[in-house]
């Protein structure tokens, strides 16, 4: 009864482990997205993460919500600095996310300013 007891407790705790290590290390997708960059905030009430959003459109229609985690410094000083301006993200797109990671399943992994084509000919 002893050894049943171990194996079935070791299989559901590997079980639980390679999930959570399946949700963080394999993305869905990965990919870019350019825009202006309307929003970004550290926010939350029991774990604090960084979310923010970029607009597409001319009157903000399409708006790309995203975080970036807190072990990405470098990554949030530059949303600091860029914040209004159009910029180009790179991202991964998780299946799921935990809350202490962000609010969205899209996390941005580069940053970096792009001219708005919006005004090319100027």
């Amino acid at each position: 009864m002893r050894k049943f007891l171990f194996i079935a407790i070791s299989a559901i705790v590997l079980g639980i482990a390679a999930y959570f290590a399946f949700i963080y290390y394999v993305p869905f997708s990965e990919g870019y997205r350019s825009g202006e960059l309307i929003k970004f905030s550290r926010r939350g009430v029991i774990a604090k993460t960084w979310e923010g959003q970029i607009s597409q459109g001319l009157s903000g229609t399409n708006v790309f919500s995203f975080s970036v985690e807190d072990s990405q410094t470098e990554i949030i000083e530059k949303m600091k600095e860029y914040q209004g301006q159009y910029i180009k993200v790179t991202y991964k797109e998780r299946y799921a996310t935990f809350f202490w990671l962000g609010d969205t399943k899209y996390f941005i992994t580069e940053v970096e300013t792009e001219k708005s084509p919006l005004f090319r000919n100027q």
